[in-house]
């Protein structure tokens, strides 16, 4: 799967984020400024994830499938994704 520009800027995006929260911790910070990042990072991360799984749905289903069962098979693995992601 190729994975487009606006994915790998929110990869980047959440690892900086990261390094925030880990200098965070090296400075001491309070605990409630680092959960509320970490809690930050936690919903960047369902979002791509969802980002993810919705355009492989697109690109699967684009394909040519042989009866609808097999969309219908698609449509379950991604909504399985989804659920396992949480």
């Amino acid at each position: 799967m190729q994975y487009d520009a606006k994915v790998t800027a929110r990869m980047k995006r959440i690892e900086g984020q990261l390094r925030g929260v880990l200098r965070m911790m090296e400075e001491e910070k309070d605990c409630k400024e680092v959960i509320t990042q970490l809690s930050a990072i936690r919903s960047a991360v369902d979002r791509t994830i969802g980002v993810i799984v919705s355009d492989n749905l697109v690109e699967c289903l684009s394909k040519e499938t042989e009866n609808e069962l097999d969309k219908n098979e698609l449509v379950k693995q991604a909504v399985e994704l989804l659920v396992k992601s949480r």
